[in-house]
């Protein structure tokens, strides 16, 4: 692997780029099929255990390994509590109960949720291409919960989908405070520690709420853990890192908008999903809104600093 001292040729940084899109759009229905499997919270602390393992050496081999100083730690904290379990455990439970093309578009109305939080709590002003942003991001949330698109007489469906939307919360909870910190070590120096600590924390909470693990081992059950652990997760952070050293701001931001494109079409090929078009129309409007915020500069950090994947 690169040394983090080196920048990568545009060519390399695009190639990388495209992966890391690759693993966060098919992430969404491996999570759905692991959950299938096994409680959602036992998952996703499996999923950050082998994304620490994953992590040490790499790191480690790279002089990257560090003790966090005590100015990072309420970064770590925060990011492992909102982001890695609040966010991650909301969204394997909620997949539990819709279908994964429309949770992807759910979970991508953070955006929305951070232009209205920095506005609150850091000052940021809603500009008029921000405001329109938001309006489109809002029509695209009114098309998923129109009542001709989601039967609100199914309690699992409302259920899942306000576990995914509270998950977005959380995300963007952490997006917020993420802008406000005053960084002493990088992003990727703090994940390993980020990660940890959401294991001990949802392995504790699992043990709690479900038990025990009763967990029936198949060799599909653990590819797919892997997957998400090591590519989806530990692989995908290294990546962006590389990325956001070698592409401007705005093109990564940009490339990261097809993520939920891509998330969709896996799970329809993964999963035998139907292409809704009222889902595609709720997605142009969402991505639209927040492409619209990216060019004009008023999103993009989001996308930059902290990880699209559940």
């Amino acid at each position: 692997m690169c040394s983090m001292a080196d920048r990568l040729s545009t060519r390399n940084a695009a190639v990388l780029l495209a992966t890391v899109v690759l693993a966060w759009g098919t992430n969404w229905p491996v999570t759905k099929m692991i959950v299938h499997d096994m409680p959602p919270l036992w998952a996703t602390a499996l999923r950050c255990m082998i994304a620490a393992a994953t992590l040490a050496p790499l790191l480690w081999a790279q002089g990257q390994f560090i003790i966090p100083r005590r100015g990072d730690l309420p970064v770590v904290f925060c990011t492992s509590i909102l982001h890695l379990v609040a966010f991650s455990a909301l969204v394997a439970a909620g997949l539990q109960f819709v279908p994964a093309g429309r949770a992807i578009v759910l979970g991508y109305t953070t955006p929305l949720w951070v232009a209205i939080g920095a506005a609150m709590f850091l000052s940021e002003p809603i500009t008029r291409q921000r405001a329109v942003g938001i309006g489109c991001g809002l029509a695209g949330l009114a098309v998923i919960f129109n009542p001709q698109t989601l039967n609100w007489g199914d309690r699992n469906a409302l259920f899942g989908s306000g576990l995914i939307l509270l998950a977005a919360f959380c995300w963007a909870g952490n997006i917020v405070y993420v802008r406000a910190h005053k960084w002493i070590s990088t992003p990727f120096q703090l994940v390993f520690w980020q990660v940890l600590l959401a294991a001990a924390l949802l392995s504790t909470i699992a043990w709690i709420t479900e038990g025990a693990p009763r967990i029936v081992w198949t060799n599909r059950l653990a590819a797919l853990l892997l997957y998400s652990g090591i590519v989806c997760t530990a692989f995908a952070n290294w990546a962006m890192t590389m990325v956001n050293r070698s592409l401007p701001a705005v093109t990564t931001s940009l490339w990261l908008l097809a993520t939920p494109l891509l998330g969709i079409i896996s799970a329809t090929v993964m999963l035998n999903e139907p292409l809704e078009p009222s889902l595609f129309l709720a997605m142009t409007l969402i991505i639209g809104g927040i492409a619209l915020g990216t060019v004009t500069g008023g999103w993009r950090q989001w996308t930059v600093r902290v990880k699209p994947a559940p």
